[in-house]
């Protein structure tokens, strides 16, 4: 039996997760679960929701809170990461001074992704730091944004870390459903870095059915991407929501400056999920968690962390170092890719040759990325100028300027050299 810690436990996200142990405990039969976070009124309300469903479920586990990190992670199997350094103050900012450069707004892409960066890689390394001396052997499975980054900086630094996103699984299952088929008949060529991937091919019986799937269903995919149907027949690839970003910068750029933040919307959102929770009543997720964000997140989570400690060598998409997979890539980069995942980690496998439309983005973001965790690691304004003037939606030295004197601004509070 197994003890599995999440950091970050008070997250309204954690029911969702809770939720998935408790469906899936013949996959990951845990004995212990162990929710750790500072805020200790959410931690109440979300760990009595998290007992209450496991008792309905008929998990035989035990489901325990604490705010005390080093306890929490004592004799852990695995540890996942679910923080957001500030909270949603923090996301709302990110969200918002981009806009008036001009540039997007969003919490892990181009600047207002750069602070979240700054902010969480100091804060997730001194937590697996103290993971490593309580317990070396534990794993530790990152869903913390900016994933990429934040796995780069847990990897560089000797951690036995696999990082975590819900896109590909969120493919699957849509996907399967469109099909007409279970999810696990259907894989994906998923590839790229975190929040800047593309589905290739789409396999179902070893067949690749993307062409008919773009052909007969692609109206409803491109609403679901918010991109023109055009462009994905034009493509012939399923690109991630996140490459809206990039493909429509300014039109997403004018969306978002006539309407609230989406942080704004989540911590609405968030209020009325903890008042539900408070429901002793309440003993299953609720529908508006649905909303939250973070689809299948669970179904990812348990499965990547019983692969990792029952060394199934199971293929699953996990962002982890590059090693050549993609060549024109350094090794130290971390990609996104479907991975054999066993005792040892996750391993690449191959991926075809990649269009240069899509490996020149690749290679500039990884560039960026290199830059952002030297300055998440280093501090320093040059730095963080750096990095934005490498960032692909940014990239102009005015805009860069006025972007880092806007970080270190609203940043302050968390950055301990600004």
């Amino acid at each position: 039996m197994l003890k599995l810690t999440v950091v970050g436990g008070g997250s309204t996200y954690t029911p969702e997760l809770v939720d998935g142990f408790a469906r899936l405990r013949d996959v990951l039969p845990l004995e212990e679960l162990v929710l750790v976070d500072p805020a200790a009124d959410r931690l109440e309300l979300v760990g009595g929701l998290a007992r209450r469903i496991f008792r309905r479920q008929g998990h035989p586990g035990r489901i325990t809170w604490t705010a005390d990190l080093d306890a929490g992670v004592d004799g852990a199997d695995a540890v996942l990461l679910q923080l957001r350094v500030g909270g949603q103050t923090a996301r709302n900012q990110d969200e918002t001074w981009p806009l008036e450069c001009g540039c997007v707004g969003q919490e892990t892409t181009g600047a207002g992704g750069l602070a979240k960066a700054l902010r969480t890689v100091p804060v997730v390394l001194d937590i697996a730091e103290r993971v490593r001396r309580r317990n070396p052997g534990a794993w530790i499975v990152d869903f913390t944004n900016p994933v990429g980054i934040v796995t780069r900086a847990l990897l560089t630094a000797g951690h036995r870390a696999v990082g975590l996103c819900n896109v590909a699984i969120g493919f699957q299952r849509k996907f399967a459903r469109l099909l007409g088929v279970a999810p696990e008949e259907v894989s994906l060529e998923h590839v790229g870095l975190n929040h800047l991937t593309w589905e290739r091919a789409v396999h179902v019986g070893g067949r690749d059915v993307l062409p008919g799937l773009l052909a007969g269903h692609g109206d409803a995919i491109a609403a679901d991407l918010r991109m023109p149907r055009e462009l994905l027949d034009r493509l012939g690839v399923v690109p991630s929501y996140y490459l809206r970003y990039f493909y429509q910068h300014d039109a997403v750029v004018r969306e978002l400056g006539g309407k609230p933040s989406r942080a704004a919307e989540v911590a609405e959102m968030e209020r009325r999920l903890l008042d539900l929770y408070a429901d002793p009543a309440l003993d299953e997720k609720p529908e508006l968690l649905g909303k939250r964000g973070g689809a299948f997140y669970s179904e990812a989570a348990v499965a990547l962390t019983s692969s990792l400690l029952r060394g199934t060598g199971d293929v699953q998409v996990v962002n982890t170092f590059n090693n050549g997979t993609l060549p024109f890539l350094p090794d130290d980069a971390v990609i996104e890719v479907p991975a054999s995942v066993d005792a040892q980690g996750a391993h690449p496998l191959p991926v075809r040759q990649l269009e240069p439309l899509y490996a020149g983005l690749i290679a500039n973001v990884t560039a960026y990325e290199h830059l952002a965790l030297e300055a998440a690691l280093e501090g320093g304004r040059d730095r963080v100028f750096r990095a934005l003037l490498a960032h692909p939606l940014i990239g102009q030295a005015e805009y860069a300027d006025r972007l880092t004197d806007a970080l270190l601004a609203h940043n302050q509070e968390h950055l301990a050299w600004a």
